[in-house]
């Protein structure tokens, strides 16, 4: 195998041997590596190397560094590694079926060692750091860097020197802080945390991690899009054991990649893993590119929407998500607007509202807690389903970038338990009566469900997911049915406070039923919301007209949506 560098500003090549702060021609800090997988002396096509290297694949574990070959080092000696790599890629189940987007696949990265896809990029410079033998390094981060590397740097036996924001959570510093690293607090902006420990490294004579400039972060998030491709096209041999070609499975590229960014290393890293699968033969296409910024310090998403072929800085961010509080990108936006206008997407930014929103409800639905971050990306989801530009059919992979633990304050707030007191009877005698007694009772008052929904819904799917978004507001007693006839008698027999209707079913469908409930004296006045999957004509209209508290349409209404209308229909 070799290594090529090439600069990005005049496009010098040279041969890798260390990691350097620049380009030696034009001192441009922007450096790319390039692969050749076999002598090119050697014969055969790219393509072909592409698929003999796919072969060795099946002779290695799950880890990021099955991609051994595309990866800046030398010697596997001098590999650090903690088991990162090969998450798992999740459908969104629930959240799916919700939003009318089957294809909807979240790349799990709070399964990594530290707990975020920063362990990646980890992996990669602390093992580049090790062979090109440095003893002492000094990085900036905004919590997740500082900690992956710090765990890192321990099992190679490099001393770091982290320099956070003093915004960075407390437990982060401690963290890393109980790896050995040295935390230096910086009273500023994360631009200006970089600045002083760049300048800190040179009056010491220390290595500088230069994070998206340099090639171990970039290579390292390409490993994503390489496990990505892989997991799609499994998944879809699965789906479809007609694409099988012998023991081979094609790999497969997503239509949308979405990832929020603050410097922007992740999507570029991601994107450049997806051109070197096209250039071997192994996928067709690269995604369109969805970047997602907090509207508190938005930077990237500001000039993009301005036609602006640079950033503006922003000097003081406004945000509760540090993490991607970058406020000053540079070149980072160049090159992801270079991708996008190639390849299709857009830079939006996220309100912390709404991501917060986002965070509670794809914990609720699907049982995922991620960082604010990705709660930024789900958000960013939400925006371009809602304005049409991710289409029903179209396969989105989301990168869940870390795990929300511990919960910050300002996501859940202070009141998230309820206080249990059991009784003390002070009687030996009576004790275990009047406890069984006691306990009862404290139970019931726990249970402060007082509205009853019955659900009437034939598809089990549709069903479960009304009932799960009603559960996660926990207040609510909810009875199912799963055809007309049943759920009519369910209703006669409950007298709920809401019956939430589908219409078209067996036996009697949701117009039947409806007519029912409006004959009886007792039923007329129940409020029904009807959820339903059918287009419906003037006359069918007319004919639920002044009959139903509201209508929505199965795929297209969020979770607020619903509940919203709830609020409205009871009493």
């Amino acid at each position: 195998m070799r290594i090529t560098i090439v600069c990005r500003a005049c496009h010098s090549k040279f041969a890798f041997e260390r990691p350097l702060p620049a380009c030696p021609n034009c001192n441009n800090g922007w450096l790319d590596a390039e692969y050749e997988l076999t002598h090119p002396q050697q014969n055969g096509h790219l393509a072909q190397r592409g698929q003999a290297w796919l072969q060795q694949l099946d002779q290695r574990g799950t880890s990021l560094w099955r991609y051994r070959e595309l990866l800046p080092l030398h010697h596997d000696e001098n590999i650090v590694s903690l088991g990162e790599g090969w998450t798992p890629l999740l459908k969104a189940q629930n959240l799916g079926l919700m939003l009318g987007h089957p294809n909807i696949y979240i790349k799990d990265e709070r399964q990594g060692p530290t707990g975020s896809f920063k362990d990646r990029q980890a992996a990669i410079a602390i093992s580049a750091m090790k062979e090109a033998g440095v003893k002492e390094a000094v990085v900036a981060s905004t919590g997740n860097v500082a900690i992956a590397y710090s765990a890192y740097s321990a099992r190679a036996g490099i001393k770091l020197w982290v320099f956070v924001t003093s915004s960075v959570p407390a437990e982060k510093m401690r963290e890393v802080a109980l790896y050995g690293s040295e935390v230096i607090k910086v009273a500023g902006t994360y631009d200006e945390a970089k600045r002083v420990a760049a300048e800190f490294a040179a009056s010491k004579n220390l290595f500088l991690d230069r994070g998206i400039k340099a090639i171990a972060a970039k290579e390292a998030m390409k490993t994503l899009a390489f496990e990505i491709a892989e997991q799609l096209g499994s998944i879809e041999a699965g789906q479809n054991p007609a694409i099988l070609n012998g023991s081979q499975h094609p790999w497969r590229t997503p239509d949308w990649y979405l990832q929020a960014v603050s410097g922007g290393m992740g999507p570029v890293g991601v994107m450049k893993g997806f051109a070197e699968l096209k250039r071997l033969g192994l996928v067709s296409k690269l995604p369109k590119l969805a970047c997602f910024q907090t509207s508190g310090c938005a930077p990237m998403a500001h000039a993009f929407h301005r036609g602006l072929a640079t950033a503006v800085p922003i000097k003081e961010p406004r945000t509760d998500i540090t993490t991607l509080a970058t406020g000053a990108p540079g070149e980072a936006y160049e090159v992801l607007r270079e991708l996008i206008l190639q390849h299709g997407g857009t830079i939006d930014a996220i309100t912390d509202v709404a991501a917060f929103n986002a965070l509670h409800l794809v914990a609720k639905m699907d049982g995922i807690s991620v960082e604010p971050a990705t709660a930024v990306t789900f958000a960013g989801l939400f925006k371009l389903i809602r304005e049409g530009k991710i289409l029903p059919h179209e396969s989105v992979v989301i990168n869940c970038s870390g795990h929300t633990f511990p919960v910050e304050k300002h996501i859940i707030g202070e009141h998230y338990t309820r206080d249990m007191t059991l009784p003390d009877t002070g009687e030996l005698a009576k004790m275990n009566s009047s406890r069984e007694e006691g306990i009862l009772t404290a139970l019931e008052e726990l249970d402060s469900r007082v509205q009853r929904i019955v659900i009437v819904e034939d598809n089990p799917d549709a069903a479960r997911l009304i009932r799960r978004i009603l559960q996660a507001q926990g207040d609510f007693l909810i009875d199912e049915a799963h055809n007309g006839q049943s759920g009519l008698r369910l209703i006669q027999e409950t007298r709920p406070n809401l019956v939430i209707l589908d219409l078209m079913m067996p036996e009697l469908d949701g117009f039947g039923v409806v007519e029912a409930m409006k004959a009886d004296p007792t039923l007329k006045e129940t409020p029904i919301i009807v959820i339903t999957a059918k287009e419906l004509t003037k006359d069918e209209k007319m004919r639920l007209k002044g009959q139903i508290k509201a209508l929505l349409q199965k795929g297209s209404f969020m979770d607020s949506d619903l509940l919203h209308d709830i609020q409205k229909a009871l009493p």
